[in-house]
């Protein structure tokens, strides 16, 4: 017998967003000083570095800033259509005293939907001053989405654009 298919997490990504915009109202009301802050962060709390994504040709690139990360605490992975980027940044230096902190450290992820039919080979990244910068080789030339007839209650046939 067949195992079941793995099923994806529709709100992958949503959860992680609201955990973030619940602890930066945290930090916004109560500073960075709550008890809370102090935690380490798990992935559904992580911090998400700003990302860029483009179009360079036929090419997609994704730009993640990951300034003051070092090369080994990143991993990237591919599975089901996902680009996963994920590590940490390194917190505290000994003896010293913030008066400003507003860059995060701790663990981080961020998670990017590629088009369908993306494979592994497609996929290249490089770190370059604390840039990453992820290649999929023409993820661009995905088929344009197709119009679906959508019949209404009377039977009449409806046509719709998805474009």
């Amino acid at each position: 017998m067949a195992e079941p298919e793995a099923r994806r997490n529709p709100f992958e990504g949503v959860t992680d967003y609201f955990s973030e915009l619940s602890r930066m109202r945290e930090v916004g009301t109560h500073g960075r000083e709550h008890p809370r802050e102090e935690h380490e962060r798990t992935h559904a709390s992580a911090w998400v570095p700003t990302t860029d994504i483009l179009l360079r040709g036929t090419d997609l690139v994704i730009r993640v800033e990951l300034a003051g990360v070092e090369p080994g605490s990143v991993d990237l992975g591919f599975a089901h259509g996902h680009l996963s980027i994920s590590g940490s940044r390194a917190g505290d230096e000994e003896g010293v005293q913030y008066y400003v902190r507003e860059r995060f450290h701790g663990a981080f992820r961020r998670t990017v939907t590629l088009p369908e039919g993306t494979t592994r080979e497609q996929i290249t990244a490089r770190l370059v001053d604390g840039l990453v910068e992820v290649t999929v080789r023409g993820a661009a030339e995905a088929d344009a989405p197709e119009r679906i007839s959508l019949d209404d209650a009377r039977g009449e046939p409806q046509v719709r654009s998805v474009d």
